[in-house]
């Protein structure tokens, strides 16, 4: 089948990756997007096959020259997968609709939600805000009535779409490997440490975000400086590719101390070296002013690694039962006071401790998000051809039953455990 993978920003290696091992593949990108985010050297390391038409130009110059090549070219393809139901997805349907060749949208985040975030910041006044959000409120109908399909990564970004379109069906998108994302002995923690050259005896803290009008890293830098000054020798490691201003961030905030324990690194590789870190870490942060899904969470929980997040949008419905969610923009909540009360267990969770887990019962809440491996963005990928190819539609979709089970199954311990270490942060 001839898929075409139409992007309007920044995408992920793995779900093209995952794209091309079962369909003939095409991906059409902003040529600027592809060159800064690195997507390109990482395509060529991973040896897919792939055809790339990069298109130049800004915003307004890749809208219009994007059109015209969807236009020109749709007839070749067998189903277009438009990424997001924004400036993308208008586009991807419009040619659509006018060459008749089925689109599915491919929803990742939740537009409106985000896009207030930005009000929120003050880095837009009233009458901008309003303006904006009406256009894409105008975005998210043509996409939605034009569309196959309004492909949604979770539940809550289900309710997001089903006011735009009819068609709605979920999908995993590329999905965690939990070959890849694994929990790491007390050793291997020590050992991988060492060789990622971070603090082996502080309490590794790993925000893995990167900064955006969407996130919250202030709320995450407030509340480890709160921790550190009730004495837990505590560094927070950032990973998400603006990690320089992460760092110039914890400066202008006036955080104690900051060059000696905000670190930073560049983007790891997530099909290389991001598992790892996560394995060396204690606890991973994520603050966000709104979220569609958060896949972050999903891969530290993969390696028993305990994580606190916000409790946002799909954070908040994902994460419930596993993991420790504290208020929007809540410092001192994050430090996890009401954790050590709720659950009255020591919560350093030590090398040794880690290493005494039973690994028959560790958690395994990735395991429902789709199927085990590399086939997790196979079954995704194959998901989006199938639905358009067929004219496929589902609205109201649900979990399937059994990650439903997994999900009941992980309620009681993985949460004590996700809300021991929100303890730490205190």
């Amino acid at each position: 089948m001839r898929v075409l993978f139409f992007v309007e920003g920044f995408t992920d290696i793995r779900f093209i990756v995952g794209l091309s091992e079962i369909c003939d593949l095409t991906l059409a990108v902003p040529a600027r997007a592809f060159r800064e985010s690195g997507l390109d050297e990482r395509l060529r390391e991973s040896g897919a096959r792939v055809e790339v038409h990069a298109i130049e130009g800004g915003r307004l110059a890749f809208q219009w020259r994007s059109l015209l090549w969807l236009v020109r070219h749709l007839p070749a393809f067998d189903v277009v997968l438009a990424q997001e139901m924004l400036r993308g997805g208008v586009n991807a349907t419009l040619a659509g609709a006018l060459r008749g060749v089925p689109v599915v949208t491919y929803m990742g985040i939740s537009p409106i939600e985000y896009f207030r975030c930005r009000r929120e910041r003050r880095q837009i006044g009233a009458a901008a805000a309003a303006a904006g959000e009406a256009a894409i409120r105008l975005m998210m109908t043509i996409s939605g009535r034009l569309a196959t399909t309004a492909l949604v990564m979770g539940p809550y970004l289900a309710t997001v779409a089903a006011p735009f379109s009819r068609r709605v069906a979920m999908g995993r998108y590329y999905g965690v490997d939990v070959d890849l994302f694994r929990p790491a002995t007390g050793a291997e923690r020590a050992t991988l440490r060492e060789r990622l050259d971070l603090p082996r005896d502080a309490f590794l803290i790993v925000l893995s975000s990167r900064i955006s009008h969407e996130k919250d890293p202030e709320t995450v830098l407030q509340a480890v400086a709160f921790a550190r000054a009730r004495g837990l020798n505590a560094v927070l490691l950032n990973l998400g590719g603006g990690y320089r201003e992460f760092q110039a961030l914890a400066a202008d905030l006036g955080v104690p101390d900051a060059a000696e324990w905000v670190l930073g690194r560049p983007a790891a590789h997530p099909m290389k070296e991001l598992a790892d870190y996560y394995r060396a870490a204690d606890v991973l942060v994520q603050g966000s002013l709104e979220e569609g899904l958060g896949f972050s969470p999903l891969e530290a929980l993969a390696c028993e690694v305990p994580t606190v997040a916000s409790a946002v949008g799909g954070l908040a419905a994902h994460l419930g039962p596993v993991a420790s969610l504290t208020p929007r923009r809540d410092a001192v909540a994050r430090r996890g006071r009401r954790a050590v009360a709720d659950s009255g267990v020591d919560a350093t969770l030590s090398a040794d401790r880690r290493a005494d887990l039973d690994p028959d019962r560790s958690p395994r809440v990735c395991r429902g998000f789709a199927p085990a491996g590399r086939a997790r963005a196979r079954g995704a990928a194959r998901r989006v051809t199938d639905l358009g190819a067929r004219g496929h539609h589902r609205a109201g979709a649900r979990w399937p039953r059994r990650s439903a089970r997994r999900h009941r199954h992980l309620r009681g311990r993985a949460k004590d455990r996700s809300r021991a270490a929100a303890n730490t942060i205190e």
